[in-house]
């Protein structure tokens, strides 16, 4: 498999040198850049979009009928990149052992080259698949606020909709405690919205800070509070299901939570965030000179509910961190979106568990609902479709590739990179039935 390693590797590096850095995006030079290639495979592509500069990537096979369609997905755009904490330039792609280090190796521009690459090398095989193929390479969805993406494509392109899908969110390897293997795959998401929650106070000269009832210090211990608090476990029953595939004792959902997250430090973390809602101060914004106490300050939050919960269960859950020692006020600045969930019982998902069984003997597909919004939300919302986040990383570390994206340094093991090639393109070759509609 070394030409594939060879072409993979090479498209993720063209790939990371593309700086589509969102904002301000700029994703329609990685579509450019990947319809060139895919076209060079004999493969049928589009660019299409509202804003000429953010265009997403329609690349296409045709089935020969009777199979279910298949979406792969992959976001063009990346976060910004500032350099401070970066050993090599973050938009070089450079090699560095056994990694290759760059902005989106990880997040998720690997994905996306290991998914066209799968794509091309079918074309080139000449084999047609039972049902239709279709890559998109999406913009905007690191921040989700331009109606560019995803949530443009749905709305405009119905006929790009497939029975199943591929995006990111799973995959990770994980070695439990007890000796036992577990590979992770996404089958949904939290909900999302950002909050303000404006803490009042009393003006006042800057110069008198002595009694002053200086917001600031109200917002401080606001910040404080909503980053320790820990409301009780709530088992929707996705985590019950995630709960017993990793085999929880009976008890109380307490003792079956704590129980699983002593198995795997990233299963503390995840089952800490598919059981409570999270309200994370990201920001704090005052609009006064700075020899004036201000009325009042903003903290801006990030807040990520389970399925299900709303605007009110929102404020009961400050009210419980921050209680009534100050005066405040909170808004949703934006409505709750995400919260979707996909079925299990599908011929996609047993053929990810037949991967995972031929590829690790003994392991299990482990069913988890991610923290983080990712565009499988649009497509199963508006579109009905079943989407998994899965991409196979059995080679490197699963905590060090959980805290890659965002961060300095962002990498993936050159072999992760072939895995996904390889992965992907099994599944694309694979004969499963289509589900009885």
């Amino acid at each position: 498999m070394g030409a594939l390693r060879d072409e993979v590797v090479g498209l993720t590096q063209a790939l990371i040198r593309v700086d589509s850095s969102n904002p301000p995006g700029g994703e329609t030079a990685v579509a450019e850049l990947l319809a060139g290639y895919l076209r060079g495979a004999g493969v049928e592509c589009e660019l299409v979009g509202p804003d000429q500069r953010r265009l997403n990537l329609i690349a296409r096979i045709e089935g020969r009928g009777g199979g279910p369609s298949l979406m792969l997905m992959g976001h063009a755009d990346v976060v910004p990149a500032p350099t401070a904490d970066w050993t090599v330039p973050p938009f070089e792609g450079r090699l560095r052992g056994r990694q290759l280090v760059g902005r989106g190796a990880a997040d998720m521009k690997g994905e996306l080259a290991a998914r066209a690459v799968a794509m091309a090398a079918l074309a080139r095989s000449g084999e047609r698949p039972q049902g239709d193929v279709v890559l998109v390479a999406e913009a905007d969805e690191e921040r989700n606020t331009a109606d560019v993406g995803m949530s443009w494509l749905v709305r405009e392109r119905s006929d790009l909709r497939c029975d199943f899908a591929l995006n990111e969110g799973g995959g990770l390897l994980l070695e439990l405690a007890d000796g036992r293997r577990m590979v992770t795959v996404s089958v949904g998401e939290k909900q999302v919205t950002s909050l303000r929650l404006r803490v009042f106070g009393r003006a006042g000269h800057a110069s008198v800070p002595a009694g002053a009832d200086n917001p600031l210090s109200h917002a401080a211990t606001a910040i404080d509070r909503l980053l320790g608090h820990r409301p009780p476990p709530t088992l929707a029953p996705s985590t019950a299901r995630a709960l017993g595939v990793l085999g929880a004792p009976s008890g109380s959902d307490d003792e079956a939570v704590a129980w699983a997250a002593g198995q795997h430090p990233a299963l503390a973390e995840v089952l800490l965030l598919m059981t409570r809602m999270t309200v994370t101060p990201t920001g704090l914004e005052t609009f006064e000179p700075a020899n004036v106490i201000p009325p009042f300050a903003d903290v801006i939050c990030d807040c990520r509910a389970l399925a299900g919960q709303t605007a009110s269960d929102i404020r009961r859950h400050v009210h419980d961190a921050l209680g009534d020692e100050f005066a405040y006020e909170l808004d949703l600045l934006e409505p709750l979106e995400g919260g979707t969930e996909s079925p299990i019982d599908t011929p996609l998902y047993r053929l990810l568990e037949e991967y995972v069984a031929d590829r690790l003997p003994g392991a299990r597909l482990l069913p988890l609902v991610g923290a983080g919004f990712t565009d499988s939300h649009w497509v199963r919302k508006e579109q009905g479709t079943v989407a998994y986040g899965f991409a196979p990383v059995l080679f490197g570390d699963a905590g060090a590739y959980r805290s890659a994206p965002h961060g300095a340094d962002e990498a993936i093991e050159v072999a992760d990179l072939l895995e996904m090639a390889e992965f992907h393109l099994r599944v694309l070759k694979a004969q499963y039935a289509p589900e009885p509609r």
